[in-house]
């Protein structure tokens, strides 16, 4: 593939993403963006935050997300891929639940979940998202690879990307972070 490709096929999936809402139903891109880009400027005043969860490449996409967002925005926001916390909720309750206790005592209602998954289908995304639905969160998903993945139903907002490739979904992911906290800013 060559360089121009590349980036033809990138720019074509970034266009192209799917938005759908927790029933499957189809949502507008551009208006999914714009009302998320409300939502997040009500979080301020409503004394809420954002929380990010990712796995690996989803995990440094979720911890860079969760500093712009307070650091350029303004908004409360935290990740929970701290090193000593993962090993320390692994070990004591199993992988699967490293997203999910930590979402049990953080997490408020009014809160927003922002889940981010390449396969849409880790267990301990999955858990983390419902953890944060029974306590009244809102939640947004980032998926791609299989169109039913299992996370890409379970959010409000679900951002689906479709490719295979960890390249594009990971990038296509981060450019949509980007765009909704950049077209907040301005």
């Amino acid at each position: 593939m060559s360089v121009k490709n590349y980036i033809d096929e990138l720019y074509t999936i970034v266009k192209n993403v799917e938005v759908t809402d927790r029933q499957g139903e189809a949502l507008d891109y551009e208006g999914a963006v714009l009302q998320l880009i409300s939502i997040f400027k009500g979080l301020k005043a409503a004394d809420n935050k954002l929380m990010f969860i990712g796995n690996g490449g989803s995990a440094a996409i979720a911890s860079h997300m969760a500093v712009d967002y307070w650091k350029t925005a303004g908004i409360p926001a935290l990740c929970f891929n701290e090193g000593a916390q993962l090993t320390c909720l692994g070990n004591d309750f199993g992988y699967q639940a490293v997203f999910e206790k930590p979402i049990e005592v953080f997490a408020r209602p009014g809160d927003i979940l922002i889940a981010v998954s390449s396969s849409g289908k880790s267990p301990n995304i999955i858990r983390g998202v419902e953890a944060a639905v029974k306590q009244g969160c809102r939640v947004i998903t980032l998926s791609g690879f299989l169109p039913n993945n299992p996370l890409r139903s379970l959010g409000e907002f679900n951002f689906y990307c479709a490719s295979t490739e960890y390249g594009f979904v990971e990038l296509t992911h981060q450019i949509i972070l980007h765009m909704l906290l950049d077209l907040m800013s301005k």
